[in-house]
């Protein structure tokens, strides 16, 4: 237990250049931490939501004055004084806000105070953050989580210069952070000689860092993601291999996908699906179909079982709930884990809690708006993440949590988990 002393909220920017909310929590003793939390694009319609101002003439109404304001007030009002845990201090924030989805103090307001609270605590018990997060949750970590590395961006994330959000690499044969890091490193700058060559395009980057040049099809997309495997110096499906996170959500309209010049119905959507699988190394497919199409999910996932894991982001938000109803339904056997989907740290351990019980994996995410804290790596050791999805190698707010990541394994020594078996 840990008596807080005072919390307070401010506004800062993100990797975007928007704002989002960091809070500094100070507890009796003198220990502190600040940090900043991160806003996504590619947002699912059930996941806990930020509260933005609204006043047009300020960010385009996407100002986080009155998020960090709650902080500040209501929610220093409410623990300042108090003797808490982590669980009994976003029970706290939760009756508070009082709503589903966290929207009247806002989830943003709410994981800044969260997350703050935590790193504090461990900097009170000479703890890192990693091992704090371990404790709470009443884990040992034993490995660390594997890189899935943006190397192409389209969607949300790049002007919806093509359908798909992302195509990332997962290094299969690394031993360790450092090869893993490496090899993907290789990998991105053969892409940008690829796309310099077969386009004409700078090496300008996408919301994530990650490449975005005028794609004639998805196909062309993945085949380029081959490519530059091989012109690495790897071997696809054996060194590395592919993950596409396909964010349906945002190109299904009218009960159709959007794909390319084509207007598909589910049916040939999970086709178009398989087929990349079957035609590319994709051993990860995130988001394939609407977040709220259960039996399309099961269909998919009964067809790809031994190809490709089934990655939910969309349809389950990071909630214990959905997670349940998915795992039920047979539509997923992964988890793309983003805690501020969640608004709290310990809403987000029970999602994580729900996945395991499930016998999913667990991909530890980012989003598109990041800032230059770390925690993100903390927490995917800390929760034994099999993954961690941070965007590319390159913008300092991505970097951070890869040069975080390299720290916390020269410390440690611990293996990088395998992928899953296929």
């Amino acid at each position: 237990m840990s008596r807080v002393e005072s919390i307070a909220g401010e506004e800062v920017l993100d990797s975007r250049g928007r704002p989002t909310v960091a809070a500094t929590c100070r507890l009796e003793g003198g220990a502190t931490a600040r940090v900043s939390v991160p806003s996504g694009a590619s947002t699912s319609p059930v996941e806990a939501v930020e509260l933005r101002d609204g006043d047009p003439r300020r960010y385009r109404g996407l100002g986080c004055r009155t998020a960090a304001a709650n902080v500040s007030g209501p929610i220093n009002q409410a623990v300042a004084g108090r003797e808490l845990d982590q669980e009994s201090f976003d029970q706290v924030l939760i009756d508070l806000d009082g709503t589903a989805q966290k929207g009247r103090l806002g989830a943003n307001a709410l994981l800044a105070a969260s997350m703050a609270f935590a790193i504090a605590r461990s900097h009170e018990s000479l703890l890192q953050p990693f091992e704090q997060f371990a404790r709470d949750a009443g884990l040992a970590p034993h490995r660390l989580p594997r890189p899935t590395v943006n190397l192409f961006s389209g969607g949300l994330h790049a002007g919806k210069q093509i359908a798909i959000q992302d195509v990332l690499v997962v290094s299969l044969s690394a031993r360790t952070i450092d090869d893993a890091l490496a090899m993907t490193s290789d990998v991105y700058a053969a892409a940008i000689e690829l796309t310099r060559k077969r386009y004409g395009s700078r090496a300008l980057v996408a919301d994530e860092g990650g490449l975005a040049p005028e794609f004639a099809s998805t196909d062309a997309m993945l085949a380029d993601a081959v490519q530059s495997l091989i012109d690495a110096g790897l071997r696809p499906g054996v060194d590395a291999a592919l993950c596409v996170d396909v964010a349906s959500t945002h190109v299904y309209e009218s009960e159709l996908y959007r794909i390319d010049s084509a207007a598909l119905e589910r049916a040939q959507m999970i086709d178009r699906v398989v087929g990349w699988i079957k035609d590319f190394p994709i051993v990860s497919v995130e988001d394939a179909l609407v977040f709220d199409d259960w039996e399309g999910w099961s269909e998919l996932r009964r067809r790809v079982a031994g190809r490709s894991i089934v990655l939910a982001d969309d349809m389950t938000a990071t909630n214990r709930s959905r997670i349940d109803q998915a795992a039920e339904a047979g539509a997923a056997d992964a988890l793309l884990l983003k805690v501020n989907q969640a608004g709290t740290l310990s809403d987000g351990r029970r999602a994580l809690e729900a996945a395991r019980s499930h016998g999913w994996t667990v991909t530890v995410s980012a989003r598109s708006g990041e800032t230059e804290d770390a925690w993100l790596s903390d927490l995917a050791v800390g929760w034994e993440a099999e993954q961690l999805k941070v965007g590319s190698i390159t913008r300092s707010e991505r970097l951070a949590k890869w040069n975080r990541l390299l720290s916390i394994e020269r410390q440690t020594d611990l293996p990088i988990a395998a992928w899953p078996s296929r």
